[in-house]
């Protein structure tokens, strides 16, 4: 059942060194405010998984949290993964890089309790299949072969949300990317909300995580606001964080900002 604390409370008691954390959520349902809260606490080799890291996963590679980086997309602005990536500063950065699908196929196989997912397109006949972790499968019913990734079962997942009601049930708004599949994946979820209400109101589109499924609800401001469909290169938020991300210095300052 899910318990209703402070963000820095649910973060020392979820995040620990060495754990794979799962962050999902696209556009105003990044977990920005757990991400400074995380960079607060200064885990160390980190494992890294989210379909889009964003500035929030940027923000974790340059402060050195991460040594492993799973991922199906990154955007431009992301100085601090690429720093880490060329010029192995904070520190060197291993990379699992995966298709979009094949990432929700994986949490899929996770929540499911399977050892691996299958899909049929993205892999095969392409380098990806070559530089990643995947392998083949023959189907024993039609003899066709697939893709075989291993199964997401993140240690924590952590994502945003519009708002949850006082039994921890979490009510998913906007764009729903692989949150929901992230935390049915993961074997503990820490949800960031804007407010916690008696009742939840159905919401066309909506999705609602059950309280079983969350660990720690946390209450956290709305995030700031961004275009729909905005192409990262345009979005004012990428951009503000690209002037920072861009430079070492800038960044180290920001970091340390976010720190005191």
């Amino acid at each position: 059942m899910a318990t209703i604390s402070a963000l820095a409370d649910a973060v020392d008691a979820l995040v620990h060194d060495g754990a794979e954390i799962a962050l999902e959520g696209l556009g105003a349902s990044i977990p920005v405010a757990a991400a400074h809260a995380i960079l607060r606490r200064r885990p160390r080799d980190i494992t890294l998984v989210g379909t889009a890291p964003g500035p929030a996963g940027d923000q974790l590679v340059g402060a050195g949290c991460v040594t492993r980086l799973v991922f199906a997309r990154l955007d431009p602005a992301l100085h601090r993964i690429r720093d880490a990536l060329v010029a192995g500063w904070p520190a060197p950065l291993e990379i699992e890089e995966h298709t979009q699908a094949g990432m929700a196929a994986r949490y899929v196989a996770g929540a499911s309790g399977l050892p691996f997912a299958t899909v049929r397109d993205g892999y095969a006949g392409t380098d990806l299949a070559a530089v990643t972790n995947a392998a083949t499968v023959r189907c024993p019913f039609t003899g066709e072969e697939l893709t075989a990734l291993p199964a997401l079962r993140p240690d924590l997942a952590v994502v945003h949300a519009q708002r949850a009601d006082r039994a921890g049930n979490v009510q998913l708004g906007g764009v729903p990317g692989l949150r929901k599949e992230a935390v049915l994946a993961a074997r503990k979820a820490l949800v960031t909300v804007e407010e916690v209400v008696d009742e939840l109101e159905p919401e066309h589109g909506a999705v609602v995580l059950p309280a079983f499924a969350v660990t720690r609800i946390a209450v956290v401001p709305a995030g700031p606001e961004r275009h729909p469909g905005a192409d990262p290169c345009d979005d004012g938020v990428d951009l503000a964080w690209a002037a920072v991300s861009g430079d070492r210095n800038r960044f180290t300052t920001w970091l340390e900002g976010i720190r005191a």
